[in-house]
């Protein structure tokens, strides 16, 4: 006899089953959706009055869910992204919970409808090319460690990787000879072929000879200070250092917050400038669906005003309208 599975159990068999199984989900998806869930589980305790061990799937009805959202907005402070990328964990719990309890299917279909909250475009913030330049200039490549700062800063900024991938990158994924490519490993398991650029095959190639790497060996690139693969905390580590330099430099720099992700970003409005399509730019970047690629050509305003510019419209002299009979003049005094 099958028993009705508790909410213990479809948290446990979500982790396990639908997220890392079967859609392949990387470890920094899971852990999202386990703060969001984890938030949520601690709310409906708090309003309940029941431990977390208590709780059952009704106890998280349509009401509660959205009591919980609110209280991500005016309790923690939080904006409509992180308000909707917790609901984006919470509605893929709720689908896993339609298809594993038939007995709280209303109660998760409920659920599944609270739509997501619309958002304000916003240009996706990008270093400049100078800005860029400066913060390769930063690291001493007089040094072991300096040399190290540069190759992966380097890399991020010409390959436009995730710190994951960047981090995630063994010897053996490195052809330094022509065609100059490197292998990234990407969200749920997808791998991409990634061009280098001739500096930067230059500078993994100076790399690997001084720390005699091989090409086939599955050995990480980026080391950190104890000898073993350059971690995400690491990675956000060398860019500080770099950009705490850079903005002595480039005191403009200084007022920027500059993160790992951001030469993802910069790097994307430069191919996209360039007149590189979006389809490529979605390949290369490793995007799962082209929508995303497309926020950076709706942000881009400057670009829009040099297509008006090019294609003459906007240099046409605008003409008032004017109404051509009594009823429109009507309508047009009002």
């Amino acid at each position: 006899m099958n028993r009705t599975p508790n909410l213990a159990t479809l948290l446990e068999s979500f982790f396990g089953k639908r997220l890392i199984e079967q859609r392949n989900a990387s470890p920094l998806t899971a852990a999202t959706y386990r703060d969001a869930l984890r938030l949520l589980i601690l709310y409906v305790s708090e309003q309940t009055g029941r431990e977390p061990c208590q709780l059952q799937v009704s106890h998280l009805d349509r009401d509660v869910v959205l009591g919980f959202l609110e209280h991500l907005e005016r309790h923690r402070g939080n904006g409509a992204r992180t308000r909707n990328a917790r609901l984006t964990a919470i509605r893929s719990f709720f689908r896993h919970v339609a298809a594993n309890d038939p007995a709280s299917l209303a109660l998760a279909q409920r659920i599944l409808e609270i739509p997501l909250k619309r958002t304000v475009l916003k240009a996706p913030r990008h270093l400049s090319s100078s800005e860029i330049d400066s913060l390769l200039d930063a690291p001493d490549r007089q040094t072991a460690l300096g040399r190290r700062d540069y190759a992966f800063l380097l890399f991020l900024a010409r390959t436009g990787a995730r710190v994951s991938e960047a981090i995630g990158v063994d010897a053996a994924d490195l052809h330094l000879a022509r065609p100059r490519q490197v292998l990234l490993r990407g969200k749920g398991g997808k791998q991409r072929l990634i061009p280098l650029a001739p500096d930067l095959a230059r500078a993994l190639e100076a790399l690997c000879r001084e720390m005699e790497l091989g090409y086939d060996e599955r050995r990480p690139v980026f080391v950190g200070a104890q000898g073993g693969r350059l971690t995400r905390f690491g990675a956000i580590h060398v860019v500080r250092r770099a950009h705490k330099y850079a903005a002595v430099r480039t005191p403009d720099l200084g007022q920027v917050k500059v993160s790992p992700h951001l030469f993802r970003h910069s790097l994307a409005m430069r191919l996209l400038q360039s007149g590189t399509d979006l389809v490529t730019i979605q390949a290369w970047l490793g995007h799962a669906n082209v929508s995303t690629t497309n926020r950076y050509a709706e942000a881009d305003t400057a670009m829009m005003r040099r297509s008006l510019e090019l294609a003459g419209i906007a240099s046409r002299p605008s003409q008032r309208f004017r109404p051509k009979d009594s009823v429109l003049t009507i309508l047009e005094s009002i």
